[in-house]
């Protein structure tokens, strides 16, 4: 099964830790983020992996050869001119996936998550997509239906709302994990351009199904700052 690994962020939050390397190649306990990224989506049967790049390129770029000689089968997609945000980077990868849903997994990501289930779920549904959720602080948040179906967005910070397809009152709140199974037909909604995933999805969610899996068992760690990246070395340690 195909699987994109996006890589290709500025880890501006990392601070001095992104002033000479990307994100994707932090070090975590012996092994880069993208190593663990790529051993976790392979694991579950998602061994043909396309990545993104753009800050530190080649640097990466030597990562997959290093991590393509260890076994794994790994092909990058350059946005080296301009990074494109996922949405516009998966449109750029679109050549690389086949006519079967496909994994769409951050590199900043480390969770105990059973892609296999979320992947089993998604069949199950026949939505156009279904994401990973969790209940967890943060500013932003999808609003889902009863149903578990992708409603809208809230930042709560700001009071920026925006609502797709649905006029029920009784929206919950809940956090996107950044894990996504997608089905191929997406495309034919995307275009170039630089927008997420997120705001493609609520463009469609008032037209096509799309739906969420919760996960609050496990463990869920975005490494984006220093305090998360020196917990999580500390947490899989123990």
């Amino acid at each position: 099964m195909k699987a994109m690994i996006f890589a290709a962020g500025l880890g501006r939050r990392l601070g001095k830790i992104t002033e000479n390397i990307p994100k994707a190649l932090v070090e975590i306990n012996g092994k880069t983020a993208l190593q663990m990224a790529v051993e976790k989506c392979s694991a579950s049967g998602f061994n043909d992996i396309i990545i993104n790049v753009h800050h530190f390129a080649d640097m990466v770029g030597d990562e997959v050869k290093r991590l393509n000689k260890m076994g794994f089968s790994i092909s990058v997609s350059d946005e080296r001119e301009m990074l494109l945000e996922n949405g516009g980077g998966l449109f750029k990868a679109r050549e690389f996936f086949d006519k079967n849903a496909f994994l769409l997994y951050n590199v900043d990501i480390i969770s105990d998550l059973d892609l296999t289930s979320l992947y089993r779920f998604h069949l199950e549904k026949k939505g156009l997509a279904t994401l990973a959720v969790r209940h967890r602080p943060g500013k932003r948040f999808l609003l889902v239906d009863r149903d578990g179906q992708l409603r809208g967005w809230r930042n709560i910070a700001t009071g920026e709302q925006i609502l797709a397809g649905s006029t029920e009152t009784m929206l919950s709140e809940i956090a996107f994990s950044s894990m996504h199974i997608v089905e191929p037909d997406i495309f034919n909604y995307m275009n170039e351009g630089i927008y997420s995933m997120v705001t493609l999805y609520l463009k469609l969610a008032g037209e096509h199904n799309i739906y969420t899996l919760k996960h609050d068992e496990g463990y869920w760690i975005d490494i984006g700052t220093p305090e998360s990246l020196d917990y999580v070395r500390k947490f899989l340690f123990m």
